[in-house]
């Protein structure tokens, strides 16, 4: 299974807020850090924002902040969010299967999802950022700007 790129994102930037400390980074700073484009972050925080994961303030003094429930989240529940119920297999789409109703491979797919969303179930997003893994976002954080090159 592979995780959609906002999926991904959704994590990484929980995890990064997760380390933060007092600062607010502003959503353009933490796409800086994870090295993707702004309007992808910002989709991905106003939909971290709208599941009440993380608070986003504007203007002077403003930035992104994580709430306790985004400290205290599973996960697997993030994940979910992300990715939807759907299957991992698409049966009854535009060009349907022909074994679908006949088919064990769907059950056992649908099963396969689950388990590996169980298995996320457990850890938060705070259980993610603990060492190794929470020195290594903050160094990501402060590293310095992109220069420009001299040619």
């Amino acid at each position: 299974m592979r995780l959609l790129r906002s999926t991904d994102l959704a994590l990484r930037v929980l995890m990064r807020l997760a380390v933060a400390g007092d600062s607010t980074p502003t959503t353009r700073e933490v796409a800086a850090d994870m090295r993707v484009p702004y309007t992808h972050a910002a989709k991905v925080v106003a939909e971290l924002q709208h599941l009440g994961l993380l608070e986003a303030r504007r203007g002077r003094g403003g930035g992104l902040t994580l709430t306790d429930k985004g400290r205290a989240e599973s996960v697997g529940a993030i994940v979910r969010s992300f990715e939807g119920e759907g299957d991992v297999v698409e049966c009854e789409g535009e060009t349907p299967c022909p074994l679908v109703s006949a088919c064990r491979l769907r059950g056992a797919l649908r099963r396969a999802q689950e388990a590996f969303y169980a298995s996320l179930d457990p850890l938060t997003v705070a259980d993610v950022v603990a060492a190794p893994t929470g020195p290594v976002l903050l160094g990501i954080s402060r590293r310095p700007p992109d220069r420009p090159s001299d040619s």
